[in-house]
């Protein structure tokens, strides 16, 4: 069982990791705090780290609340096990097939790919507050909400997976795969304050590859729910 989980929460969490919309985000943040502390890099630092950090909790409080929920459910859960275990594997498929189509057929604010556009306007107005480390950490929760459209789909398959386990056994499992998540945002930031790239090269390598982003994504989710399908995994 442990194996197992380790594959799909790991397979899940790097699907999730490599999302294009949390890399924009963040790099709104930082952008923002630059901005305000021009000749202050340390700033950019800690608020880069505080902002994946404020992330780091609020999805780990998303995974206790989405396990509890399925577990709200236990008796209907055991009497239809293999429904809904078949359905989180539908569900991976059809998140990954909606990502490889933006591969190749891009659309900026995809359903269940990226931050619906209707949601933009009200997350760049309060990032653009930002001035401070304590400020990027408090607006981290809040930028969560307009998170969850797009990387919110790996996250219930891999909390479905995990509902079986109690909570003290599934925390762990929770702490790793939104370490795995933030990865990608801790190297950003610090390549931007060790000087190996600045914030508008980040952006702008995100613009260029958004399509093989989704298309990573997607294969790993894709081939998560076939793999559950089939009964590889």
């Amino acid at each position: 069982m442990t194996d197992l989980n380790f594959l799909r929460i790991t397979t899940l969490a790097l699907a999730d990791s490599v999302n294009p919309c949390a890399i924009a985000v963040l790099t709104m943040v930082l952008v923002a705090i630059l901005m305000q502390n021009p000749e202050k890099k340390k700033r950019v630092l800690y608020a880069g780290l505080a902002f994946t950090a404020s992330i780091y909790i609020g999805y780990l409080f998303y995974g206790i609340i989405l396990i509890q929920l399925f577990k709200a459910f236990a008796e209907f859960l055991r009497e239809n096990s293999l429904y809904v275990f078949d359905g989180l594997a539908i569900l991976a498929m059809i998140i990954g097939a909606l990502n490889i189509k933006d591969y190749f057929m891009y659309r900026s604010g995809g359903i269940a790919t990226e931050m619906p556009l209707f949601m933009r306007p009200g997350a760049k107005k309060i990032i653009q507050k930002i001035t401070s480390p304590l400020g990027a950490f408090i607006t981290g929760f809040f930028v969560t909400l307009f998170l969850l459209p797009c990387t919110m789909g790996p996250y219930i398959i891999a909390s479905g997976l995990l509902c079986e386990l109690n909570i003290l056994c599934a925390l762990p499992w929770l702490l790793y795969y939104n370490t795995l998540f933030i990865i990608p945002m801790v190297v950003i930031v610090g390549m931007i304050y060790y000087g190996f790239a600045k914030i508008e090269e980040v952006s702008g390598w995100k613009e260029r590859n958004i399509r093989k982003l989704h298309l990573i994504a997607g294969i790993l989710l894709f081939l998560v729910g076939l793999a559950l399908i089939i009964g590889w995994i």
